[in-house]
């Protein structure tokens, strides 16, 4: 599976045209049940991020089988204007903050990997995601 095979499917309110993440029938912001599925892109920029230094509770966190090692998890803004949590694969926790994201994983949760100094394989963050 390639990057490029990851979606997340998020809604948007036939209503207002709110997109919300994750996925719903009634819209977040009107209240109305016109919401339907769609495709959010898989490419953004770190809005904020926090560093994991310990390991969570288990369960239901399971520890990997090499042992605990600190993670960044962080919001990234998709050009849809809405920010989706996430795990942030990174070799460093340096210069997160505004750095290109691009979709890696959905399950179980979102994981986008973040190269703070280049776009990841070669792709183009738009204008509107770095805002």
């Amino acid at each position: 599976m390639t990057e490029n095979d990851h979606v997340l499917i998020g809604s948007e309110c036939g209503t207002c045209g709110t997109v919300g993440f994750p996925a719903t029938a009634h819209c977040a912001r009107c209240a109305t049940a016109t919401a339907s599925p769609r495709a959010l892109s898989t490419q953004g920029t770190v809005w904020t991020y926090t560093v994991q230094r310990f390991a969570p509770k288990s369960p239901p966190y399971v520890p990997p089988p090499d042992g605990f090692s600190p993670f960044a998890m962080g919001y990234v803004e998709l050009p849809e204007g809405i920010r989706v949590a996430g795990i942030l694969d990174c070799e460093t926790f340096d210069g997160l903050m505004g750095a290109p994201a691009v979709l890696i994983a959905t399950e179980p949760v979102p994981r986008f990997a973040v190269h703070p100094d280049e776009l990841v394989a070669g792709a183009e963050i738009p204008e509107e995601a770095t805002r």
